[in-house]
């Protein structure tokens, strides 16, 4: 399947890195931007082409990308109105609202989170009920080669959106926050970070097998070093900055 990318911003160009990083990915990417210069640069370093227009795009690929801001999905789809399909990543934007403006095109939306670059992101997808179902088989086939594939309804894009695409940035503040915390006491700064990256990895395995509530029980004994610092984390409103986070990106993603 070839595809093609309209636009070449960075959840883009994790998705080409993810399926130029190995095999099962498409078989030729193009790529277009509004004149950034992206495209050409993504298209060097994952093999593949950049072209001159949207239209061109539209016209060579089995499947295109559309990886643009929403307001400006009327405009793409003036151009690209020949694509065969189309893969909208367009937030907050329902699937019934890409189809509509590609009448002629068998419409999916999917939004990846960035670890789709090195084939383990969690990809939230759905497919428009009159796509054909060989043309769904192949669009399934490419995504589940960048990671986790979870197939949901248009209702619970948002919810899932706050949830799985934005949460690597707040693990990451705390990986962060934890491993300077470290280096404040003497380690080395990337030392603590290594151990903090590495633990982050483990524990998210063990968080496949265990409740969340159980793990952190197994670590906080009693009266020990962990249990204080929960507590501290209590005190200071952790859980409660967790959930304002992903209510702001709610709030944010909805206000269009």
């Amino acid at each position: 399947m070839r595809v093609g990318f309209i636009g070449a911003g960075n959840m883009a160009a994790g998705m080409a890195r993810g399926w130029a990083s190995g095999s099962g990915g498409p078989e030729r990417m193009l790529f277009s931007d509004a004149g950034s210069g992206r495209a050409g640069e993504l298209a060097v370093e994952v093999g593949g082409e950049a072209v001159g227009s949207n239209r061109e795009v539209a016209e060579r690929s089995d499947l295109v990308v559309l990886a643009v801001k929403p307001a400006a999905l009327d405009a793409v789809a003036a151009e690209a109105a020949s694509a065969p399909a189309v893969l909208s990543m367009l937030g907050a934007t329902p699937l019934a609202r890409v189809a509509a403006a590609f009448p002629r095109s068998a419409a999916f939306r999917v939004m990846p989170n960035v670890a789709v670059e090195i084939r383990r992101g969690v990809l939230c997808y759905e497919a428009s009920a009159d796509a054909p179902a060989d043309v769904k088989r192949s669009v399934r086939k490419l995504l589940e080669v960048l990671g986790h594939l979870v197939e949901i309804g248009d209702g619970d894009f948002d919810a899932a959106t706050a949830v799985m695409g934005c949460a690597p940035a707040y693990l990451a503040l705390a990986v962060e926050a934890i491993a300077a915390a470290g280096a404040e006491d003497g380690l080395d700064p990337q030392f603590s970070r290594d151990l903090v990256i590495e633990t982050a990895a483990g524990t998210a395995e063990l968080l496949r097998l265990r409740h969340p509530a159980d793990v952190r029980a197994a670590v906080a004994s009693p009266g020990g070093s962990t249990e204080a610092g929960l507590d501290a984390l209590e005190r200071h409103g952790a859980q409660a900055a967790f959930a304002a986070a992903v209510q702001a990106s709610l709030e944010r993603m909805r206000e269009g």
